[in-house]
């Protein structure tokens, strides 16, 4: 029998054993399983998150809404450096982690995901059931009059008007924005609401500002109606997505959590897994793929 001492210094290649084999138990348990993904699913795409261990909060603060809404310097700044940013966000590829979640939805395992990520990538990774809780940076809206237009759109026009602004990403976050290698922004241009003249604002829930109800609404009854929920790459900090672990666990559901780093939830979680999520969950696969998914009750 396994002491805990023994289980301390197992080797990585074991714990990664004991860790699939839990999981899969979990997984291959639940009837209905939803899924809720964070900004760690995307680290491995080259989408730094903000509160991993060398997360981008340590020195790149995000953007709150009641500060972009009421400063016209900090929406030149935010816009100088979502320009900066958007060519290598917008190249992001789905990971290994995202294909493993698509896949395992496409085998049955997988009934609905919410993700708190912008990126669309598990979209583009081939998830067809997913609630983008915080919506997406493809799109852009005007705060006065609602117009809506892409964000290549407002590439394009923010590249017009700033045809000699050349400042470099060092880094880009998980909504898209970047963090530069100047903070002279005062020469920036922003681009106005073609219809209106309003102000333009990403379509994503910054820092600050309420998920629509709809969303939340949407969220909840799917929760309400899994048999278990998985976080994947969430430190669940912030309340947006800490409700749903915080409703499944009040119901009597399991929970449970893949991330590397501790996470809101660990207290209350049925189970929780430290590995990076694009190297483990592909071996998920192997475990709970090739066998009849649980029967919801």
């Amino acid at each position: 029998m396994t002491n805990a001492n023994e289980e301390l210094t197992a080797p990585p290649t074991a714990q990664r054993a004991a860790d699939l084999e839990r999981l899969a138990a979990f997984v291959l348990a639940a009837g209905r399983l939803v899924v809720l993904t964070g900004a760690g699913c995307s680290t491995e795409s080259g989408i730094p998150d903000y509160r991993s261990p060398g997360g981008l909060w340590t020195n790149h603060k995000p953007i709150y809404y009641a500060n972009f809404v009421r400063s016209a310097t900090a929406r030149q700044r935010y816009w100088a450096r979502s320009m900066a940013g958007w060519s290598s966000f917008h190249r992001a590829a789905p990971n290994p982690a995202h294909l493993a979640l698509a896949r395992l939805e496409a085998l049955g395992r997988v009934q609905y995901l919410i993700t708190q990520n912008v990126d669309r990538l598990h979209q583009a990774a081939g998830s067809r059931n997913v609630l983008e809780l915080h919506g997406n940076n493809d799109g852009v809206i005007c705060l006065g009059c609602g117009h809506e237009m892409t964000r290549q759109a407002m590439q394009r026009a923010l590249l017009a008007l700033n045809p000699n602004w050349n400042a470099r990403p060092v880094a880009v976050a998980p909504d898209g924005d970047a963090q530069l290698d100047t903070e002279a922004f005062a020469a920036f241009r922003v681009a106005d609401c073609p219809v209106c003249g309003g102000l333009l604002k990403p379509d994503v829930v910054f820092f600050g500002e309420s998920v629509p109800l709809a969303r939340v609404g949407l969220a909840t009854a799917q929760v309400a109606e899994c048999d278990a929920l998985l976080v994947v790459g969430s430190s669940l900090t912030v309340w947006s997505g800490y409700r749903f672990a915080h409703q499944a666990v009040a119901a009597g559901k399991p929970l449970a959590l893949v991330n590397i780093g501790p996470t809101r939830a660990d207290p209350i979680a049925t189970l929780k897994i430290e590995q990076r999520v694009g190297e483990f969950l592909p071996h998920l696969l192997d475990h709970v793929g090739s066998r009849v998914p649980a029967q919801a009750g």
